[in-house]
């Protein structure tokens, strides 16, 4: 829970390179944004003439007892609040409305871009953090996109308008709340210190509630299963109070800032009172001034609250702004060339020359291995868990690259290929199979049209999944729930088997594929996996020897290299590591041929 510096470095609060960029998002709506900003300008400059007409409609028409111009006044004063009402309404409904836009089109980039890199940078980025990057900062932008860069133009304006009003109505007056300034500037600065701190705690503890549910709630079955429920509750507790208190201490400075900022502004209209009061009994000033000076004054302070409010926001904003595009601009390092040599997997064959690779330095998985598999034929690769079998899976997928050596498929670098056409190429079941929250055929078909229902059906019958699926309330079109909650572990591995054989790819690759089924299971899909594999190159990793003994060779991994290559029969003549591990399997149904000591697995 201690990697979360990212979320707490706020950076400026303002940045002028990221607003700029920022401001791009808007450029698609940038027609609703300019009418927005008109309707602004044009309710904000009705507001300020309010104060004014109370001058005239005193000093004009009260003062004097003509109702016919009180009532006219009264009549503009009723227009002009309608149409404050009709320019206020169509400038929220713009600014929201392209705000929503926007962050439509930064969710869908963000999430384009997520699906786009390495596998490697998922192993360092835990999903919490990233689920943050798209929910909570995509939000903070959209609160700056709707109350901050648009908004902030109505309080300059409307700021200016009354600065210019208070020194045309009495430039004496206008300088006495000039006065009251300072003071309100100290306070305001005061507050951006503390709540920049507040803030950033907060931004902390969100990121650690987001990280701790996600795990909590994708790990559910394990907290259940060891009765660890109350200590997560206790380490949620504190997590939960972390963020309560963060929370809690940008309160309370709120808190104490917009009850100084009333003192103030009620301070400076007391000056306005006694100083225009005096003008007045003096004759030197008219009480329609006085009103309207003390009106424009209480609307004076309205703008200054709400920019240190924009401040907040846009603070948020720079910080977030700031993780998007730094996730954004995380270029993938596996990625299709410029111009790919090869296109397509035509005959299968792959060889592994002289291929080494570490996911940290100084700390190899695999050292120097080489193997070839020509085209339809069945390797199984076998080792003690750890020795590096899923990394070859994972090497040859371009899930990474290798860092010595090379990986060819049909005589080509893997580099050279169109990435997806190479990946659609490999089919791949694994042993934990992942499955999304929609139908049983959606989730075979994953969203490629070309395989239509015939084909769904078949890959089912073929595989033995059409058993149970047939059983179902709705058969194929059955909602098998997040992560396919509603079925077992084996029946997600037969919709794997299915999902595999629709797609028909040229490479096959079961990594510990029947490792979840059970034993009736497994002998229903042992003809189907052989009608799997026909004329298809296969690697087979697999802890149960009984699922590769017909493999046409056998590779045996130990500590990262190749120690034994051979068919069943020959690596059980040899009396080695792979006959150590059938040993292992079968010491309950001993073979009197086989009775005899076995080598050290480090010989």
């Amino acid at each position: 829970m201690s990697d979360f510096t990212e979320e707490q470095v706020l950076g400026k609060a303002y940045d002028a390179r990221l607003m700029r960029r920022l401001l791009t998002y808007i450029k698609p709506y940038r027609k609703s944004a300019l009418l927005a900003i008109l309707c602004l300008i044009a309710g904000s400059a009705l507001s300020i003439v309010q104060p004014y007409l109370t001058k005239v409609a005193i000093d004009r028409y009260i003062g004097t007892g003509d109702f016919t111009g009180l009532n006219q006044i009264a009549f503009l004063y009723i227009l002009t609040l309608i149409f404050v009402f009709a320019f206020s309404y169509g400038q929220t409904w713009l600014i929201n409305l392209m705000g929503q836009k926007t962050m439509l089109d930064l969710r869908m980039e963000i999430f384009q871009h997520l699906q786009k890199l390495d596998v490697s940078f998922f192993d360092r980025n835990p999903v919490g953090r990233l689920m943050t990057r798209v929910t909570t900062d995509v939000d903070a932008l959209n609160e700056l996109f709707t109350s901050g860069v648009i908004s902030v133009f109505d309080d300059i304006f409307t700021l200016s308008g009354i600065i210019i009003a208070l020194f045309l109505l009495d430039y004496r007056l206008a300088f006495a709340i000039l006065c009251i300034l300072p003071i309100l500037l100290l306070v305001t600065l005061l507050f951006k210190i503390k709540v920049r701190d507040s803030y950033r705690r907060v931004r902390t503890a969100i990121a650690r509630i987001n990280a701790f549910l996600q795990e909590n709630i994708t790990g559910a079955a394990v907290v259940q299963l060891f009765g660890r429920e109350k200590r997560q509750h206790r380490q949620f507790s504190r997590i939960n109070k972390e963020h309560f208190d963060a929370n809690l201490q940008s309160i309370f400075y709120y808190a104490i800032f917009f009850p100084l900022l009333e003192v103030v502004s009620a301070l400076a209209i007391a000056t306005i009172i006694w100083i225009g009061g005096h003008e007045v009994l003096a004759g030197t000033l008219t009480l329609g001034k006085l009103v309207a000076f003390i009106q424009y004054s209480d609307r004076f302070f309205r703008p200054i609250s709400d920019l240190s409010e924009k401040y907040t926001i846009l603070q948020a904003a720079m910080a977030s702004s700031e993780r998007i595009f730094k996730l954004l601009d995380t270029q993938p390092t596996i990625s299709t060339t410029a111009n790919p040599v090869a296109r397509k997997v035509e005959k299968g064959s792959i060889e592994f020359r002289n291929v080494s690779f570490c996911y940290n330095p100084g700390e190899p998985v695999l050292n120097d291995i080489s193997f070839k598999v020509g085209p339809g034929e069945r390797v199984a690769v076998v080792g003690h868990t750890g020795a590096g079998k899923s990394t070859l899976i994972s090497l040859l997928s371009r899930f990474y690259d290798v860092q010595q050596g090379e990986i060819l498929i049909d005589g080509a670098n893997v580099k050279d290929f169109d990435l997806q056409e190479l990946r659609r190429s490999i089919g791949i079941v694994l042993q934990d199979v992942f499955l999304f929250s929609g139908s049983v055929s959606e989730n075979i078909r994953l969203g490629n049209k070309a395989i239509n229902d015939e084909q769904i059906i078949h890959a089912a019958d073929t595989v033995h999944a059409s058993s149970f699926i047939r059983k179902l309330d709705a058969q194929f079109n059955t909602r098998v729930g997040e992560r396919g909650s509603s079925l077992s572990v084996g029946q997600r591995q037969l919709l794997a088997f299915a999902r595999a054989l629709a797609y028909d790819p040229r490479i096959l690759i079961l990594d510990e594929a029947t490792s979840s089924i059970d034993t009736e299971t497994e002998l229903l899909i042992r003809d189907a996996l052989a009608k799997l594999m026909a004329n298809r190159t296969s690697i087979i990793i697999a802890h149960r020897l009984s699922t590769i003994q017909n493999a046409d060779r056998i590779v045996v991994l130990h500590r990262g290299r190749i120690r034994e290559t051979g068919t069943h029969q020959e690596l059980l003549r040899l009396k080695g590591i792979y006959w150590r591990l059938y040993q292992l399997q079968y010491r309950d149904q001993p073979d009197p041929a086989l009775v005899t000591s076995p080598k050290s697995l480090d010989s």
